[in-house]
């Protein structure tokens, strides 16, 4: 009911990356140009930092996505592994062929070799490793090394790193002064501006099939920047809070009051007014009592 009510094929502010909203605004066209430049040269590690919820994961999968065939990709989402467990994950990523009685030193030739036979068949090896802060001094460590692994010509393997700004903050440290120095290629991603904002909102809504720009106007869109500062993340979820309220009204356009409740029950929202859930009890109940009750009808007849 909720999507047929705006006319919707799909909800257009889930939390899940989804690729296919991706629009490409500045600071993510810009984070993609870095990463492509930084993999055609072949060196080192590339960096992509930013504050939770400005777009990481998206551009993360974008960037797979986006991959020439030449390339191969091994990608660890949960980084949070020992050293040792590394190594294990990226063998699995590889197709290693290693068996639980393959000790360290055997499981770090094997992959070695793997990474010579993916290179002779004319293949780029490319390591991308989300949320790149939660990876242990040591496992870091134990990637410098992977780098170290080359042909005369090119590095075998490439390292793309995305991760909070916790993760500038440790690699700023003296003991990682050798990792940071083969970090070849970085990007800072920033928040949406006043009009990215409201232009990934309309964004958002066409891809989910709104044909109009009627439904988030200029003034919404401004409320919907400020309570969210931007940040992509907190957009979709004010938004998504705010079509239910408007759902449940039974309007077709959101208001600024809708807005501001959407932004109090949001955490880390800048909060503007009532909880949403009042107006939720208020309106919505109406109208799934409605639906409940013309489920039941249908039953009857």
């Amino acid at each position: 009911m909720y999507l047929q009510h705006f006319g919707f094929t799909q909800a257009p502010f889930t939390l899940t990356p989804n690729t296919e909203f991706y629009f490409g605004l500045p600071p993510h066209h810009e984070a993609l140009q870095v990463l492509t430049t930084a993999l055609l040269t072949g060196e080192g590690f590339i960096k992509v930092t930013g504050e939770v919820g400005t777009g990481k994961t998206l551009i993360c999968r974008k960037l797979m996505n986006d991959l020439p065939t030449n390339y191969y990709c091994a990608y660890l989402p949960n980084p949070f592994l020992e050293p040792d467990e590394l190594r294990w994950a990226l063998a699995m990523e590889l197709g290693v062929a290693a068996t639980t009685a393959t000790d360290r030193q055997q499981l770090g030739s094997l992959i070695q070799q793997k990474l010579l036979e993916m290179a002779a068949q004319g293949l780029r090896i490319v390591l991308v490793l989300d949320e790149a802060q939660a990876l242990p001094d040591q496992s870091l460590e134990a990637l410098r090394l992977f780098t170290n692994l080359e042909t005369e010509k090119t590095k075998l393997l490439q390292v793309v790193l995305f991760g909070q700004p916790e993760l500038d903050e440790r690699l700023a440290t003296d003991k990682f002064r050798q990792l940071r120095q083969r970090i070849t290629f970085s990007y800072g991603l920033r928040p949406l501006t006043e009009n990215e904002t409201r232009d990934y909102i309309h964004h958002r809504l066409s891809v989910a099939g709104n044909r109009t720009q009627a439904l988030f106007n200029p003034k919404a869109c401004r409320l919907v920047f400020q309570a969210a500062r931007g940040i992509p993340r907190l957009i979709n979820v004010i938004c998504h809070k705010s079509l239910l309220v408007c759902f449940g009204e039974g309007s077709q356009q959101v208001s600024l009051q809708q807005v501001r409740s959407a932004a109090s029950d949001t955490e880390d929202a800048n909060p503007t007014a009532s909880p949403l859930w009042r107006w939720l009890g208020i309106f919505g109940c109406a109208a799934v009592a409605a639906a409940a009750a013309s489920v039941m009808t249908g039953r009857l007849l």
